[in-house]
């Protein structure tokens, strides 16, 4: 069988239609001949799919220990990945969009495999370098290198985890020509697809894993909500996580006629620009809470949800606690509103949105969406007026929901769709969403994007010679 056609079976076996499956074949055909170009071996080389992620639910829940409702896109990174004969991690990289020939790389960056690995900071090649950091001093017996050849139509620093989904395309890629599965300290501290998606997010904020040491990471003080999302959804479902520990709560279906489009706003979220501060001081007044807590009640509660679940009466212990716990950095207003909307998300809306999608009830969904959106926007502080006019736009367009997503400060919005209203052309109603973006914030608009996407499966890679 040609090999286009296996790379199409098995992308279709991971749950893409024959459609995607075919355009995803074409890409990694292309890093193919970009890996031949670099002169990469033949032999025993592996597919790679690392797909985006829609935060539908659990803004900003994941570090305090929360609840989301996640999916992954049909959007992210194609690799192939070919292993080397000495210790570096040699990538190319292609834009789909560029009109660049495959041989002609658009980013590229050649970095070892050690804890030596460095690149400079704000780069996008400093997610390379974290990964080979860490994989360096985590499985010290990881000598392989490896070349990397990949394709993005992932939206860049637009909240749909561009940077995390680089990270997780270049560990599988080292993890595969390593064998590092096989390796003890796989073994001793990552059994399943959770694990590894804890492991992930430890590894981009610097935090340890088990038995597995930490390093410095990029610079975020996040969790594992994205890592999971990506690694652990679900074709055609919307997963129910819980957070510190990771653990799966549930799935619920998504109609096969209702697909979501995503929005970017034009702003860029950028995890190692000035977005970050403001995403970490959201998470430090997290962390904040917590000390106070656990300083007062002389409690030892990992998480902020652990403290608000120790009993009945916490959440309002808790809100006498703030003002005399206000700091010049963080106002007993602020602390008040950080509280109040992890409260909210967590444990009314969303438990009120997984009945809603479990039933298929859009009007409910709709109504909880709009109280999440309004506690960002009102509480948790993360949107800018690009976002909201996002929102805004999507239902004046007829979305049945529709809110942000991401860190915020930037980024991207969902809306929920009955597919018969994705019609192509002018009638569409992402046309239609987008056009009224570009009348109402003309120079956003220049470097925003609009696309469709159905629920789409997790992370997945094979070896050729792994049967399609």
């Amino acid at each position: 069988m040609p090999r286009h056609a296996v790379f199409a079976a098995r992308l279709q076996l991971a749950g893409f239609s024959v459609n995607t499956a075919a355009i995803k074949a074409a890409a990694l055909a292309q890093c193919d001949a970009a890996l031949d170009a670099m002169g990469a071996t033949l032999r025993s080389r592996t597919s790679v799919w690392v797909p985006g992620r829609i935060e539908i639910f659990g803004k900003h829940t994941d570090y305090a220990g929360g609840r989301s409702l996640l999916t992954a896109v049909d959007r992210g990174f194609c690799v192939r990945a070919a292993p080397r004969t000495d210790g570096l991690i040699r990538i190319r990289g292609f834009d789909p969009g560029s009109g660049v020939s495959p041989v002609d790389a658009v980013v590229s960056c050649t970095l070892p495999l050690s804890a030596a690995a460095s690149a400079p900071e704000g780069h996008w090649s400093n997610y390379v370098a974290t990964v080979a950091r860490r994989v360096g001093v985590n499985f010290p017996d990881a000598t392989t290198g490896v070349d990397i050849a990949f394709v993005s139509d992932l939206p860049q620093a637009a909240g749909a985890s561009s940077s995390t989904a680089l990270m997780i395309s270049v560990f599988l890629s080292v993890a595969a020509v390593n064998c590092l599965h096989e390796s003890e300290p796989w073994r001793t501290s990552i059994t399943t697809r959770e694990d590894l998606a804890a492991y992930m997010g430890a590894m981009e904020m610097g935090g340890p894993f088990r038995a597995l040491a930490g390093l410095p990471g990029v610079g975020t003080l996040g969790g594992s909500q994205d890592q999971t999302a990506i690694l652990c959804a679900e074709a055609g479902q919307v997963v129910d996580y819980r957070w510190m520990p990771v653990r799966r709560v549930g799935a619920y279906p998504l109609p096969d006629g209702y697909r979501f489009v995503i929005g970017t706003c034009g702003i860029v979220a950028e995890k190692s620009a000035g977005a970050r501060e403001r995403y970490n001081r959201v998470s430090l007044m997290v962390r904040h809470l917590l000390a106070v807590w656990n300083a007062r009640t002389g409690r030892a509660d990992p998480s902020l949800a652990a403290a608000v679940e120790s009993s009945a009466d916490a959440p309002d212990r808790l809100r006498s606690m703030i003002v005399a716990s206000a700091t010049p950095a963080f106002t007993a207003v602020a602390l008040q509103h950080r509280l109040e909307q992890f409260l909210l998300e967590t444990y009314t809306l969303i438990p009120a949105a997984a009945a809603a999608l479990a039933a298929a009830d859009w009007h409910a969904l709709s109504a909880v969406t709009s109280r999440s959106q309004q506690a960002a926007e009102a509480w948790l502080g993360n949107q800018i007026p690009e976002t909201v006019g996002l929102v805004r736009l999507a239902r004046a367009e007829g979305a049945i929901a529709a809110s942000a997503f991401g860190a915020g400060f930037g980024g991207s919005v969902w809306a929920l769709l009955p597919a018969a209203a994705l019609c192509e052309g002018p009638a569409g109603f992402e046309a239609r969403w987008a056009a009224a973006y570009r009348q109402e914030f003309p120079a956003a608009a220049q470097r925003a994007m609009f696309f469709a996407t159905a629920a789409g499966p997790a992370a997945t890679h094979w070896a050729d010679d792994a049967r399609a």
